[in-house]
């Protein structure tokens, strides 16, 4: 099993609960095609909404990789993004601020937001962990 963040307006991801998927990185492959079924995510939200500008910082959604399909789901006549399915879980949205000393993935504490300009990327299980006690438990 792996553990993976995506970075994702709360807006978004929150169609994608309702909807049983997940979308990366603008709807592009590459990134979900290097999860599998049972995977772990975690989606963070730097803002509230994907076109508006007011902040949240905050993880926002937790589940786990349902199968191993990635497919194209039509939004539009110019935009068919790729997808995979996602259990998502019962959990509370959680500031990122207080956890920021604790988590190994964020190297300079600074400047704790660059890793997330990358979109999605993998966690250690000792960060997924500490992420999912304060979201789920």
């Amino acid at each position: 099993m792996r553990y993976w963040i995506v970075v994702v307006s709360k807006d978004h991801i929150a169609r994608g609960v309702a909807g049983g998927f997940m979308q990366a990185n603008h709807g592009k492959a590459g990134p979900l095609m290097k999860m599998t079924a049972g995977d772990s995510v975690i989606c963070y939200s730097p803002k509230q909404s994907y076109s508006g500008t007011e902040a949240l910082q905050a993880f926002t959604a937790i589940g786990q990789v349902a199968d191993d399909q990635v497919y194209q789901h039509k939004m539009s006549n110019d935009f068919m993004p790729y997808r995979r399915n996602v259990e998502w879980l019962k959990c509370r949205q959680t500031p990122i601020a207080p956890l920021v000393l604790e988590l190994d993935f964020i190297k300079n504490k600074k400047s704790w937001g660059y890793q997330f300009r990358f979109g999605f990327f993998e966690i250690t299980e000792r960060d997924f962990k500490l992420i999912y006690k304060k979201m789920v438990e």
